[in-house]
């Protein structure tokens, strides 16, 4: 079993364990594969590790090797070859990974062995890695909504009458993006203080090279399947009366806001998505009687989130891969500045977003999409450092789920395929859906190119003209494409310039 396969749900569990041995492995091959926060590499361990206990407690045979284990190779296969000679392995069985590369590395495997094998589903997910691909043969577009009504009438969530949805909308996303007033307050997120200095000394001692902060003895992540239900429970009682109204929402002083952190745990497999969906679908029933219901516009944008963008996310990723990994349809060739690991720069947003990451290892959909997101689109940096960053700074990425949001959603390196259009925008976005641009060093208000103008403002206006070949048949660009060809010279003339300057020397901004 991998890290992120930790479901103890799994019929593998069931019935007879004699003759079966599992094994799990803390490895190089995965700690190495890309640079990740330390947080992410210790959640992932200490995931690992309560799972071995879950196992021990009931008595399952397992070979669990410790990044420092003797028998540990640091390489899947060859660990794997070493196990099965050791105990004479009669037949090989593997869960089915969700990363191509994992996925790739086990076919190849077992293609070589002289013993019997099989592989099995993990499941987890309400699809089958397939079934996105069938639902869209011959439709001309992608359009996740289809998808996500077919999966509530499917499984009769929010679905009233004949096949209709709750409340008279299949979507309230138009009610889903409120500023945060300040005045609505925040229960403080559900935490652990979990020391964990004994595998940061073990990253250490071994060189495992990761960035971003820890506080040793006070982690607060959920890595065990009981961790994971007190936050899910936790989200429902205390947080989901608000989640559809601000999950849109920024702010300086709100690393989490409404959202119910729980995206490590379903992403490791310690919770699954029904029983998510589930658990928030009875809170939003049991409050109907209350002074103080949750709307339908709260839980229909939560489950819309898991029964639909999740699943249909992965289904892309298996449709696409492995040629999805190369897409870079606007040629962007622009590396990522040094700020993004340090957090060092002038820009409010950007200073709060990379900050609240390297502190969190976390930021939700509209920091990833709209701030760090739209500003390396809107500097032409080359996808694959996007991927390589997004992939390595959050404590939930894996492959499967942030190459699709990072190419498709984030870098519309996809060229339209996941998204009708990129998402890009000036300063004026970022300051309508938080308060990052109070005290700021520029001045979102201006528009025309000045020194002390939004880089924001200069580098949307100069992106558009670089890409409006790309644009010109876009109808969901046509309205700011004809206010670029209205677009004074001069002022346009300014923008680029500016733009050029922060392309060119981003530390500087």
């Amino acid at each position: 079993m991998l890290g992120d396969q930790l479901n103890q749900q799994h019929s593998w569990f069931n019935g007879d364990q004699q003759h079966i041995l599992y094994h799990m492995a803390e490895m190089r091959q995965e700690t190495d594969y890309v640079k990740h926060h330390i947080q992410k590499v210790v959640a992932f361990f200490l995931a690992m590790r309560g799972f071995k206990e879950w196992m021990d407690s009931r008595g399952f045979e397992n070979a669990y090797f410790t990044l420092d284990h003797i028998d540990n190779q640091q390489d899947l296969i060859e660990n794997l070859k070493a196990l099965i000679k050791k105990h004479k392995i009669e037949k090989f069985e593997y869960l089915a990974p969700d990363e191509w590369r994992l996925d790739k590395q086990l076919k190849d495997f077992c293609g070589s062995l002289d013993i019997e094998w099989e592989g099995f589903d993990t499941e987890h997910f309400l699809t089958k890695r397939m079934d996105v691909k069938k639902f869209f043969e011959g439709k001309k577009r992608l359009t996740m909504e289809y998808f996500y009504r077919d999966m509530r009438k499917k499984y009769d969530i929010l679905i009233e009458g004949d096949k209709q949805p709750e409340g008279g909308q299949w979507n309230y996303d138009q009610s889903n993006r409120n500023k945060w007033d300040e005045k609505t307050e925040v229960p403080h997120e559900r935490g652990f203080r979990k020391d964990v200095s004994g595998i940061v000394e073990l990253l250490q001692t071994a060189g495992v090279q990761t960035f971003g902060r820890i506080d040793e003895t006070n982690f607060n992540w959920p890595t065990t399947r009981q961790n994971a239900l007190d936050v899910l429970h936790y989200f429902c009682d205390n947080l989901l009366v608000h989640f559809g109204d601000f999950q849109d929402a920024m702010h300086t002083h709100q690393e989490y806001l409404y959202h119910s952190r729980l995206s490590f745990a379903m992403n490791s497999k310690l919770l699954g998505p029904m029983e998510v969906i589930e658990a928030a679908v009875a809170r939003f029933r049991e409050s109907e009687p209350t002074n103080n219901p949750i709307h339908i516009s709260q839980i229909e944008g939560f489950v819309r989130q898991i029964l639909g963008w999740r699943e249909f996310m992965r289904g892309i990723y298996w449709r696409e891969m492995p040629d999805y990994q190369h897409q870079n349809q606007l040629e962007n060739r622009n590396k990522l500045p040094d700020f993004y690991w340090t957090g060092e720069t002038k820009m409010n947003c950007l200073k709060t977003t990379i900050n609240n990451s390297l502190d969190n290892a976390y930021a939700h959909h509209i920091q990833r999409l709209m701030i760090t997101g739209n500003y390396a689109l809107l500097t032409m940096t080359d996808p694959s450092y996007v991927d390589e960053w997004y992939l390595g700074i959050y404590i939930d990425a894996i492959e499967w789920v942030e190459i699709t949001n990072t190419r498709g959603m984030s870098q519309w390196a996809d060229g339209g395929l996941v998204a009708t259009k990129p998402y890009v925008s000036s300063g004026s976005y970022i300051n309508k859906m938080s308060n990052y641009c109070k005290g700021c060093a520029y001045k979102v208000s201006k528009k025309k190119g000045e020194e002390d103008a939004c880089p924001f403002n200069s580098l949307y206006w100069n992106f558009l003209e670089e890409k409006k070949e790309h644009f010109k048949n876009n109808q969901r660009m046509n309205m700011m494409m004809a206010l670029l060809k209205k677009m004074d010279p001069e002022v346009l003339q300014a923008h680029q310039k500016k733009a050029k300057n922060i392309i060119q020397n981003p530390m500087d901004y």
